[in-house]
């Protein structure tokens, strides 16, 4: 029997209601398309941190290499409490074998690629979400896509076909560790 192909998705992608304002925001392209090939792990980092729900909304501040996560209207800095997490977090994702992400974009923790950053007196600089930031660092060869960017058929069919690369490399990675065989090119490229 073929082991299920896992893969991390932001909570709130897969309809859970873990969001600042007690919402979701459920993605069908991510349930209904991509549930038929993977196995989800969700993942909220403001809830898995010890945020309450609903919760005070939070934005990225500062230096772009070393953002500050701050609470927007009583200015509470959350950056500690949620790198902590960040790391426990992605320590046991590794236990559980992810072969890729699907982040939730524009989120503070969550966002992969141009969060706005504030209070730093220059307009137009952008971070990474913290949460992500650690998945980046610790998974730097592993598929990850924003929710929004996988509406589109193509990047949605690449990163299915880049996460099924990934599994068999993994898996090849495992039997020739087991059986002492070296890795062949050839056999990376055959999917599940």
């Amino acid at each position: 029997m073929t082991q299920p192909i896992i893969i991390g998705v932001s909570a709130c992608l897969l309809g859970e209601h873990v969001r600042y304002d007690a919402g979701h925001k459920h993605d069908r392209h991510i349930t209904d398309i991509l549930g038929a090939y993977f196995t989800f792990v969700p993942v909220c980092p403001e809830v898995g941190c010890g945020l309450p729900i609903p919760r005070e909304a939070m934005r990225l501040e500062g230096n772009p290499a070393a953002p500050r996560l701050m609470t927007i209207q009583s200015r509470v800095d959350r950056t500690e409490r949620m790198l902590v997490y960040c790391a426990a977090k992605v320590g046991g994702l590794m236990s559980e074998d992810i072969c890729g992400f699907i982040f939730k974009e524009r989120s503070p923790s969550c966002g992969l690629t141009k969060i706005p950053l504030s209070g730093n007196g220059v307009s137009e600089l952008f971070a990474i979400g913290l949460f992500a930031h650690e998945v980046v660092r610790c998974f730097p060869l592993m598929p990850m896509e924003e929710a929004e960017r996988l509406h589109n058929p193509r990047i949605r069919n690449d990163f299915i076909e880049r996460v099924l690369l990934y599994y068999r490399k993994k898996d090849v990675k495992k039997e020739s560790c087991m059986d002492h065989t070296p890795l062949k090119a050839n056999n990376l490229l055959k999917y599940p």
